[in-house]
C-alpha cells in the first residue's frame, strides 16, 4: 500500500487536499471515499486508519478536505459548498487512472450527513454509505432530528454509533432505522462517544475500537 497526495478542484471554492491510499495489488473493484467531520480534517486518526487498512485489504481509498478546513477556518462551509466538494471528490476518483468499478461513500459526522443528503437527492454516484457517528440531532435537541432525508435513500447503509454519543441517541436512531426503505446495518460501539473515544474505566483500547470498526466495515463491503 502507498499513499499519494493529490489536489481536487472544487469550482469557485478553489482546490482541496486529498490522499489516495493505493493497494499493492488493486483489482479495480471498489473505491471508498472518506469525508471528515466538522471539527477535524482528512488526517483524523480514524479515517487515516480505515483508509490505509482498507487499502491493505485491496480497496482503493480516497480521503479529502472540505474547503473551510483547507483554508484553516473552523466554521463549516455552506451546504452548497460541502455538497459540491463531495461531488467533485467522486468525479475525481471516477476519472482517476485507478478508477474503481463501484464507489462507496463514507463520512464521519458532518461528512456522512452531506453524503447521505446527496444520496437521498439521487446526486451521489455511490453504491453504499458508511456513516461513522451520524449526527442525528444537536446536543440536547432530541426533539429536532436530522432524519427526514434518510427515508429517501435507496442504497445500502452501514451505521456506526457509540452508546455515549451526545449527537445520536441510540434508541432514537434505532427507531429511525426501523423505518428506512433500504437495507441497513448498525454496529454499536459500547462506551463510545461521538468520535468513538472510550472512558479509560472500560479498559478497552482505541486500537481495539478501530479494529472493531474495520472488521465490521470489511464484512459489510464483502457482503
Amino acid at each position: 500500500m502507498n499513499n499519494q497526495s493529490v489536489s481536487i478542484k472544487v469550482g469557485d471554492a478553489g482546490e482541496v487536499s486529498a490522499v489516495i491510499s493505493i493497494p499493492d495489488r488493486y483489482s479495480g473493484e471498489a473505491g471508498i471515499i472518506f469525508a471528515h467531520g466538522a471539527g477535524n480534517d482528512l488526517n483524523h486518526p480514524l479515517l487515516l486508519f480505515l483508509a490505509e487498512s482498507l487499502a491493505e485489504q485491496g480497496y482503493l481509498a480516497l480521503r479529502f478536505n472540505f474547503p473551510y478546513r483547507e483554508q484553516g477556518r473552523k466554521s463549516p462551509d455552506s451546504q452548497e459548498v460541502l455538497s459540491s466538494t463531495w461531488l467533485h471528490a467522486v468525479d475525481f476518483l471516477q476519472q482517476h487512472k485507478y478508477r474503481p468499478k463501484r464507489i462507496v461513500a463514507a463520512g464521519k459526522s458532518l461528512g456522512g450527513r452531506i453524503a447521505s443528503q446527496l444520496a437521498a437527492e439521487g446526486k451521489l454516484s455511490a453504491e453504499g454509505l458508511i456513516l461513522l457517528g451520524y449526527p442525528l440531532h444537536a446536543p440536547g435537541r432530541k426533539d429536532k432530528l436530522r432524519d427526514r432525508h434518510l427515508y429517501d435513500i435507496g442504497i445500502p447503509m452501514l451505521f456506526f454509533a457509540g452508546t455515549r454519543d451526545s449527537l445520536c441517541d441510540l434508541e432514537l436512531l434505532k427507531r429511525v432505522l426501523s423505518q428506512l426503505k433500504t437495507a441497513w446495518e448498525l454496529e454499536i460501539v459500547q462506551g463510545g462517544d461521538h468520535s468513538f473515544n472510550l472512558p479509560k474505566s472500560l479498559g478497552t483500547s482505541q486500537q481495539a475500537v478501530r479494529a472493531q470498526i474495520l472488521t465490521r466495515t470489511l464484512e459489510w463491503l464483502r457482503s
